[in-house]
C-alpha cells in the first residue's frame, strides 16, 4: 500500500512539474498572429539571387521575400551543424545548455520545444520534414498537432513519411521538397479558421548529396562556379596583401597583416573528406558540386513561392509572420574547405529572411547580429506570449522598425569534436561587429583573430599582431565568462555506440 502511495506521489509530482514547465504568460492586449517558419539545410547566407554572390543564380521567390520584408545579413547559428542548430531553434538555448552538441548526442528528455507553448495558447501546430534533432527517429515529437517526417537525413526522391504515426511510402518519382510543400499547403487549407496557426516546414534540401528536381536538372550547366579569394589558402610562402582596405584606402602592410599564420588543422583538411583537394573521398569535383547545389536550391525557391502565393491568395499575408532560415551555412572553397562546422563566416552565417507586412515594411537589410536562439523568442512574442525566463535568446522583432534599439553587439559560437569527422577540432568563438576571435580546445595549434572590416574574407590571421593583444585577451576572457555564466564549462558526453575504427559502411554524410 505504501509503495502504491509513493508511486502515486511521484506521478502527481511529475505531472505538476510538467504543467509548470509549460506555464507561460500572455502579453496583455496582444493579438496572436499566424506564423510560418521555413527551415532549410546547409543553405549558405549569400547564395540567393539578390545578394549578387553568384551572378547567374536566380531565386525569384527568395528575392521577393527579402523585397517584401527584410534580409538579415548578419544572422548566425551558435553551432554550425544540423542537430545542435535545430535544438537551439526549438529551445532558444545554446548547444552546451541543451546538450545536443552534435548529430549523435541524444535529446536529454528535459527540453521544452517552443511549439509546446503555442499549443498551450490554442495554436494549431504542424511539422513537415526533417527533424534530425538528437536522433534519427521519425516519430511524432511534442508540440505538434500534425506531424510528417522521415528518418535521419531522408532522401530526395521516393521518401517514406511518418504521418501522425503511420508510415506512407511514395514512389521514386516523388520529389521530397515538392511533397512536403504540397502537404504543408494542404494542411493550411484544411485548418480551423477561428484559431491561429503555426507551420514548421523543415526541408532536407540543400543537404548533400545534392539532387535537384527533374525540372531543374542541367539548369546551370556550363555556368562558371564562384571561386572565393581564399580558395588557395592555406598556400605556402608569403601571402599577397590586399591593395585596399574596406574603405577604399591603401591597406596596411606586412607589419599589420602578419605572415598569414593559419591553424594546422585547416591546412590538413584541404586534403580530407571536407577539403577541396579530396572532396567526399574524391567522389565529386568542385565544378559539379557547385552546379548541383545551385540547381537543388531551385526546389527550395519554388517551395517558398508556393507558400507565399497561398498566403496572398487567401488574404492571410498581412498578419502572418513568415521566417525563412538555414540551419547552418556551407563553405564552397573558402580556406580550401567545404562543408560547415567551423567558425568562418560562410559556415556559421545563415540566410534569414522575414516578411510580416503588418509589422515590417519591406526594403533595406537589417544589419544587427542575430542568432538561431532568437527564433523561439521572436515567434513566441508574435503569438502574444512572454519569453520564458530560461531562454537565452531574444526576440528580434524590435529591430523591424529599423531604428536604434538596445541590442547585442557580439555573438558567441561553439563546436565540439566528433568521432565521425575528426578533422575539425573543438572550438569556441566570439564575433563583434568588427572583430572575430576563435579559440581551439584540445589541440596544439594556433588560434585566430580577424579584423572583418579590413579583411572580410578572413585571410589574414592577426593573432600575433602587437596592437591587438589587449583586445584578444579581452575577447578570450569574454568567451570564458559566457561559458561560465551559461553552464558551458563541461563538455557534454554521449552514451552512444560508435562505429569501429575504419568501419565507414554505415556512416551518413552529415
Amino acid at each position: 500500500m505504501r509503495i502504491g502511495i509513493f508511486l502515486l506521489a511521484i506521478l502527481l509530482n511529475s505531472c505538476s512539474e510538467d504543467i509548470d514547465r509549460l506555464a507561460i504568460e500572455s502579453i496583455p492586449g496582444a493579438e496572436p498572429k499566424n506564423i510560418v517558419f521555413i527551415l532549410t539545410d546547409d543553405h549558405r547566407y549569400d547564395f540567393m539571387g539578390f545578394t549578387g554572390k553568384v551572378p547567374w543564380l536566380q531565386t525569384p521567390n527568395l528575392d521577393r521575400l527579402a523585397r517584401e520584408g527584410a534580409y538579415f545579413p548578419n544572422a548566425y547559428v551558435t553551432t554550425a551543424l544540423c542537430s545542435p542548430s535545430r535544438a537551439s531553434i526549438l529551445t532558444g538555448l545554446y548547444s552546451h545548455t541543451h546538450t545536443v552538441v552534435d548529430n549523435a548526442a541524444p535529446d536529454p528528455g528535459n527540453l521544452t520545444f517552443f511549439p509546446e507553448y503555442l499549443q498551450r495558447a490554442d495554436y494549431q501546430t504542424s511539422f513537415f520534414g526533417k527533424w534530425h534533432m538528437g536522433n534519427h527517429s521519425d516519430e511524432p515529437q511534442p508540440g505538434f498537432d500534425h506531424w510528417e517526417s522521415f528518418r535521419g537525413q531522408g532522401v530526395y526522391y521516393g521518401p517514406t513519411l511518418n504521418i501522425n504515426g503511420e508510415h506512407v511510402v511514395y514512389d521514386e518519382s516523388t520529389y521530397t521538397t515538392d511533397l512536403l510543400t504540397e502537404h504543408a499547403i494542404e494542411w493550411l487549407s484544411n485548418r480551423e479558421e477561428d484559431q491561429p496557426f503555426f507551420l514548421y516546414l523543415s526541408h532536407k534540401s540543400v543537404h548533400s548529396d545534392f539532387e535537384p528536381a527533374q525540372r531543374h536538372q542541367g539548369m546551370y550547366q556550363g555556368e562558371e562556379p564562384v571561386y572565393p579569394p581564399s580558395f588557395d589558402v592555406p598556400s605556402y610562402g608569403t601571402p599577397e596583401l590586399p591593395s585596399t582596405g574596406s574603405d577604399g584606402e591603401p591597406a596596411r602592410g606586412r607589419e599589420y597583416y602578419g605572415d598569414n599564420r593559419l591553424p594546422e588543422w585547416v591546412k590538413q583538411q584541404r586534403e580530407s573528406w571536407h577539403g577541396v583537394d579530396y572532396m567526399y573521398h574524391g567522389r565529386i569535383d568542385f565544378e559539379e558540386f557547385f552546379q548541383r547545389y545551385t540547381e537543388t536550391l531551385m526546389g527550395i525557391d519554388d517551395s517558398v513561392g508556393a507558400v507565399l502565393d497561398f498566403l496572398d491568395e487567401q488574404g492571410l499575408a498581412e498578419d502572418t509572420l513568415v521566417i525563412y532560415m538555414g540551419d547552418n551555412g556551407f563553405s564552397f572553397g573558402e580556406h580550401g574547405l567545404i562543408d560547415k562546422r567551423h567558425f568562418y563566416e560562410e559556415s556559421a552565417k545563415v540566410p534569414l529572411l522575414v516578411r510580416w507586412p503588418e509589422k515590417l515594411e519591406g526594403g533595406s537589410a537589417i544589419d544587427s547580429l542575430v542568432q538561431n536562439i532568437d527564433i523561439a523568442p521572436t515567434i513566441l512574442e508574435a503569438a502574444g506570449l512572454r519569453l520564458p525566463t530560461h531562454m537565452q535568446g531574444m526576440s528580434f522583432s524590435p529591430l523591424f522598425a529599423r531604428e536604434e534599439v538596445p541590442w547585442r553587439d557580439r555573438i558567441f559560437y561553439e563546436y565540439y569534436w566528433e568521432m565521425d569527422f575528426p578533422q575539425t577540432p573543438t572550438m569556441f568563438g566570439v564575433r563583434t561587429e568588427r572583430y572575430k576571435y576563435i579559440r581551439y580546445h584540445g589541440i596544439w595549434d594556433t588560434n585566430e583573430f580577424y579584423d572583418l572590416e579590413n579583411d572580410p574574407n578572413e585571410m589574414y590571421n592577426l593573432i600575433d599582431a602587437p596592437e591587438h593583444q589587449a583586445r584578444i585577451e579581452a575577447l578570450a576572457n569574454e568567451l570564458y565568462q559566457w561559458l561560465e555564466s551559461t553552464g558551458g564549462m563541461n563538455i557534454p558526453l554521449k552514451n552512444v555506440v560508435r562505429p569501429r575504427f575504419g568501419d565507414h559502411r554505415n556512416q551518413e554524410v552529415l
